[in-house]
């Protein structure tokens, strides 16, 4: 049984009819106060609870790194005095290349208290990259005073790339170039921090936040500390539990996408919480190293995407001493940046209900890296997956019919204002009202009850016809299907623009196939895997299930090919959090949608 223990605010939301057949929706519950600097939070955690936890990392196996709110405040102010005296400004900004560290998180602390520009950058752009092509894109556009990558070596073929004697490079080991250290032993002119921090108000940029590029070169975001301030104002009105009792993460979200470097950071600093970096993904080779954190650490929510709690659940349901640290004051647990499968969302419940004899409540949200990112949250109790609530106090929400379905756009203070130094994208993104145009696609739960939130409708720009001249839904079909297949695929990519049926190019989940053909020590080759019978055989009963279910030509898949190859971030297939761009990927794998509609060979025959 569910029990919301006082965690969320009222539903209480006011809904305007337009004439277009679309409608406005916003909370009716006031927004309130919030400061003009994000740093204002520290400073008052300073005084309140200097000695209370609020950063740690790993430093050893068995050891964390840590700082209080006091240690942290402190060395912000000494740090931020020494990039001024750098002569960082809001022309010359910080660029973070490197992951989640408490370096990392001083040195965004110390630029945005002095409104000096913090600028995270995806370290796959640096990493899993073949030609830095959007790393110097980045670099040329935001011209940074200061670049920063926690281990110099990893990084020296992409610093060589963007020309790294052109920038100052600071590093946390002080591997060719300024040791971060070095710089906490100096202090800057602290009236000069003074006046500087003074001079922050909401409109300064607080951060530059890039999106994904999965279409093209990244864009800047243009983030400023009133959007950041405002959308935790939000978060706690929805949520206001986490004021109360200030939340405990271990968290391994990249701070360069915002649900991870602004929804969660801010959350904790906003709220006096403490935050363990967890240095673990969910990837085979480092999802023990998130076990062995969360074996130690109990959140007291917990934050994911679904690939995550895909790949942590075998761990909770084999170990019951690991589940029972996870749950022991875990009050919620968040799902984003993707639809998350049902059956996921079951064996969550289930594993909750072994260990507690209760379910902790799942919930969810919407937003974007424009939208700060919190717009629209399910701050009530739900049972189903995929419900991404309703708008949080102080957003509206407009629902404007596009292709006949309803797209989602937004106002308020958490949206930001354009795109740096791109004038036609900021022209394209927002609507004669001044609504951000989002793209993304959602229904009404309940039409005759809107109170009951709205759910994930897909991306309508990824929607095609089939042959018929019928519309098909993507986002919808994906998620579906992905659902009634798990956990042996991932996600999908539907093809059949101008065919006569629906096929789904498929990435597996390779540790679950080897589970279930009991192929535990990966003795066979993926090819092997892929052929056997039993694996083949699960996936066609799985699908026929589904097609029983989906009966309309434009919902059907009729055959399925497993790729080999995961999405390729470097060409735009996939997001740094996951998200599996169609268009994309079917034009880059053109030859393999080829043979799905030529039959034969590898391709699984469903219908």
């Amino acid at each position: 049984m569910h029990q919301d223990a006082g965690l969320f605010a009222p539903v209480d939301i006011e809904l305007t009819p337009r004439k277009d057949g679309g409608c406005i929706i916003r909370s009716r519950v006031e927004l309130g106060e919030y400061p003009k600097a994000v740093t204002a939070h520290l400073l008052r955690w300073q005084r309140q609870a200097p000695e209370r936890l609020y950063l740690a990392e790993r430093d050893g196996p068995a050891s964390w790194r840590r700082f209080t709110y006091g240690e942290t405040a402190d060395i912000v102010l000494a740090l931020a005095g020494v990039l001024l005296d750098l002569g960082l400004s809001a022309e010359r900004p910080v660029a973070i290349l490197s992951g989640n560290s408490i370096n990392h998180a001083l040195l965004t602390l110390a630029a945005l208290h002095v409104g000096i520009p913090a600028v995270p950058v995806s370290p796959a752009y640096s990493l899993m990259s073949k030609d830095f092509a959007k790393l110097r894109h980045i670099v040329d556009l935001v011209k940074p005073g200061l670049i920063y990558v926690e281990t110099h070596a990893p990084f020296a073929a992409a610093l060589a790339a963007i020309g790294e004697a052109k920038i100052p490079v600071v590093s946390g080991d002080g591997g060719g170039g300024e040791k971060f250290s070095n710089l906490l032993v100096s202090r800057g002119n602290d009236d000069r921090v003074k006046r500087a921090h003074d001079a922050v108000t909401g409109d300064t940029l607080a951060k530059i936040m890039f999106t994904s590029g999965s279409t093209g070169n990244p864009k800047g975001v243009i983030s400023s500390h009133r959007m950041f301030c405002a959308n935790q104002q939000s978060l706690a009105r929805s949520w206001p539990f986490v004021e109360v009792r200030p939340p405990i993460l271990v968290d391994w979200l990249p701070w360069s996408h915002t649900f991870g470097g602004n929804h969660n950071f801010n959350m904790v600093l906003r709220n006096g919480g403490t935050l363990y970096i967890d240095g673990g993904k969910p990837t085979p080779a480092l999802i023990r190293t998130t076990v062995d954190n969360l074996k130690e650490i109990p959140s007291t929510i917990y934050f994911n995407v679904p690939a995550g709690y895909e790949a942590l659940l075998p761990f909770l349901e084999e170990d019951g001493k690991l589940a029972a640290t996870f749950f022991s004051r875990l009050e919620l647990m968040f799902y984003g940046a993707a639809a998350l499968p049902q059956t996921t969302w079951d064996r969550l419940e289930a594993v909750s209900q072994k260990t507690l004899g209760r379910v902790v409540p799942m919930t969810s949200g919407w937003g974007a890296t424009e939208t700060g990112p919190l717009a629209m949250s399910s701050y009530f109790l739900v049972n189903e997956s995929g419900v991404i609530g309703l708008p949080v106090p102080g957003v509206e929400v407009k629902l404007a019919p596009v292709q006949e379905r309803l797209e989602v756009r937004v106002r308020g203070p958490n949206v930001t204002s354009g795109y740096l130094e791109d004038p036609e994208a900021t022209k394209k993104a927002f609507d004669e009202e001044g609504f951000y145009c989002t793209g993304d696609a959602v229904i009404f739960r309940n039409p005759d009850a809107p109170e009951a939130g709205l759910k994930f409708h897909g991306r309508i720009s990824e929607n095609f016809k089939l042959q018929s001249g019928t519309w098909v839904n993507v986002g919808a079909v994906r998620t579906a299907f992905v659902n009634a297949l798990s956990p042996l695929l991932l996600d999908v990519a539907i093809a059949g623009e101008n065919q006569a049926d629906l096929s789904a190019l498929a990435f597996p989940n390779v540790a679950a196939c080897r589970s279930l053909i009991g192929d535990h020590e990966a003795k066979l080759s993926i090819d092997e895997v892929f052929k056997h019978p039993d694996l083949q055989r699960a996936l066609r009963e799985k699908a026929a299930v589904y097609n029983r279910q989906y009966t309309g030509n434009s919902t059907q898949i009729a055959r399925l090919l497993l790729l080999a190859t995961p999405p390729d971030i470097d060409a735009g297939e996939t997001t740094d959090k996951g998200y599996l761009n169609q268009r994309t990927t079917l034009r880059r794998r053109a030859d393999k949608v080829a043979e799905l509609y030529a039959g034969g060979g590898d391709v699984i025959e469903l219908a």
